[in-house]
């Protein structure tokens, strides 16, 4: 992609080309945004590996560094047993940048419940309402954690990010990333959730890709925690996994976290948190995240409700598990996805860990999907 021009931004416009461009690594100007602490000690270290050339390295008919310049990547960096063999950066983006990865944050939110599960303060297979009372009425009513972790909740929402008149903008007014235009402010996030409706068939039965879902497993692990989102994250997680640089997620009015796509964070950290997942959870030989957590995501996921879910045009098969896709034609491999071209992608067999962030111009392109998906298993062949 051709270096742009940065333009104003401001909330009607954050998301789209050529804005994005640049409010994707400065939300903190745009959104209300909470610190999540990095630790004060000195970050896990990155050593560096045989370098993989980029410039070279095959995808289809095209290179790695070709496939990159043409998918709006912003920043791009690839672990071999922890190791940098490769990394990327758009002209303009700066490795301290902080830089959204919208429903990537699902995972790692995901990932952050396993550190509460192992604490004894959050159980799986408790009903939301334990945690949640105020969600009574909802669809959530009878649904369990678990239901929320895999998007296996019975509901009525369409995920559509360009219906201008549709449930994911007026979501969008209750998060505060909109103004109030076609739909006036009527509270926030926690005043939207409880709105949501059941659906007719059975939790549990089809994976339905639903973000506010996301945005209820936030508040469900600040209610089993006691600590707000940020500092549950900064003790859990970003701390113990050795962090270079505070990350941040976007509050609403209100103070509630986008858990759903609100984190923001450099590559390098991303790297780190893609390169313990393929440790089982180790940091250094520190267990940060519970093995068994790790463990249940890998072989966890039911693969029937993936087949009635509506994403099986990007895998075919494979099971959702706390968040991570597990693609049956990919095995050993975890994958984190966010709109606009947020990728983690980890091969568990091959130590191998790539992450990907980008302004691509549209929140879903199916075309471009599939080439990031050759270039990460020709990442994978050649290392």
């Amino acid at each position: 992609m051709t270096s742009e021009t940065e333009m104003p931004a401001d909330l009607s416009n954050w998301r789209l080309h050529p804005q994005n461009s640049w409010s994707f690594r400065h939300v903190d100007r745009l959104v209300t945004c909470h610190n999540i602490a990095a630790g004060n000690g000195t970050a896990s270290p990155q050593p560096k590996g045989e370098r993989l050339d980029l410039d070279t390295l095959t995808v289809g008919e095209t290179t790695a560094t070709n496939l990159l310049n043409g998918s709006y990547t912003d920043a791009f960096m690839v672990l071999k047993n922890g190791s940098v063999v490769a990394d990327y950066y758009r002209p303009g983006v700066e490795p301290s940048d902080r830089h959204i990865v919208f429903s990537v944050s699902k995972s790692i939110t995901a990932t952050l419940a396993g550190v509460l599960v192992a604490e004894g303060k959050l159980v799986p297979d408790a009903p939301v309402s334990h945690y949640v009372p105020e969600i009574a009425g909802s669809a959530y009513e009878d649904a369990t954690v678990r239901h929320v972790l895999d998007m296996t909740v019975s509901i009525r929402f369409i995920e559509d990010y360009l219906d201008p008149l549709g449930d994911v903008a007026r979501y969008r007014v209750a998060m505060d990333w909109n103004p109030p235009t076609n739909f006036a402010y009527q509270g926030g996030l926690h005043d939207f959730l409880p709105t949501l409706k059941r659906g007719t068939e059975p939790h549990g039965h089809r994976f339905h890709y639903v973000s506010p879902n996301s945005d209820l497993l936030g508040w469900i692990l600040e209610r089993a925690s006691g600590e707000t989102l940020a500092q549950l994250m900064s003790r859990g997680l970003w701390q113990p996994l050795g962090s270079e640089s505070d990350a941040l997620v976007t509050v609403d009015r209100h103070g509630a976290a986008r858990t759903a796509g609100g984190i923001c964070t450099t590559i390098a950290d991303l790297a780190r948190f893609g390169n313990m997942l393929c440790n089982l959870g180790q940091v250094d030989g520190r267990q940060v995240i519970p093995a068994s957590w790790i463990e249940d995501i890998t072989s966890g996921g039911d693969s029937e409700a993936w087949s009635r879910g509506d994403m099986i045009t990007l895998f075919p098969k494979a099971t959702y598990r706390s968040k991570w896709y597990r693609p049956a034609a990919w095995p050993g491999t975890l994958f984190a996805i966010g709109i606009h071209g947020q990728w983690i992608y980890i091969d568990r067999e091959k130590s191998v860990v790539a992450v990907k962030q980008s302004c691509q111009p549209l929140p879903v392109d199916a075309a471009l999907d599939q080439e990031i998906l050759s270039l990460f298993r020709a990442l994978s062949e050649a290392l």
